[in-house]
């Protein structure tokens, strides 16, 4: 082979070589090259998210006059989860006589007669309504409703339920006027159940 095609031939090698390896190291970083297929993904996710509605928040149910709920109760110590459900079966608006005190309450004294039972088929639950029971309505903010009066009827509803177990008693609650509802609350979050108290 004569030294001109032997160069001829080294030139023309040479450059396909140059070509074929500065179309396959393309950077993703130069300006214009195409993203990679992570950062494809990434956008497609970040995309997907983008137009998902945000989650409705959690609607407490409201339990009315001969009505249930239910909730889930957890216990703070083991974090064992229970459901519980709450029959309201009356509201009954007393004087300080009626429920044989002498305190005088800021607003209205109200006895909610309650049956509460564990239905879970495995874990204890409780039901602890002291400092959870709020007041509001309309108008009125949340209100602190819990009192530490009793009546002489039925039994104590403050207990931790084993699965099956079921008590009937009164919780008396100090709310600032009738009506309204009384929001209990488990947790710290949302309220677990809402009670709506009639207006007479």
């Amino acid at each position: 082979m004569r030294p001109s095609i032997r160069v001829a031939t080294f030139v023309t090698g040479a450059l396909v070589t140059a070509a074929l390896a500065t179309g396959c190291s393309s950077s993703s970083n130069a300006p214009g090259a195409a993203p990679a297929a992570s950062e494809k993904a990434v956008e497609g996710k970040a995309a997907d998210a983008a137009a998902k509605p945000s989650e409705a928040p959690v609607k407490t149910p409201l339990v009315a006059v001969g009505k249930s709920g239910t909730y889930t109760a957890d216990d703070s110590a083991t974090h064992a989860k229970a459901k519980m459900s709450i029959t309201l079966k009356s509201v009954k608006y007393v004087s300080p006589s009626e429920i044989n005190t002498t305190n005088r309450p800021k607003g209205q004294y109200a006895v909610l007669t309650l049956t509460v039972k564990n239905v879970d088929t495995a874990n204890e639950g409780g039901f602890h309504p002291y400092g959870l029971m709020k007041w509001e309505d309309g108008r009125t903010a949340e209100q602190e409703a819990s009192t530490l009066e009793t009546t002489d009827t039925g039994q104590d509803v403050d207990a931790t339920y084993r699965p099956g177990q079921i008590v009937t008693g009164d919780v008396v609650l100090d709310v600032p006027r009738k009506g309204g509802k009384v929001n209990f609350y488990d947790g710290l979050e949302a309220a677990s159940l809402s009670f709506e108290l009639p207006a007479k």
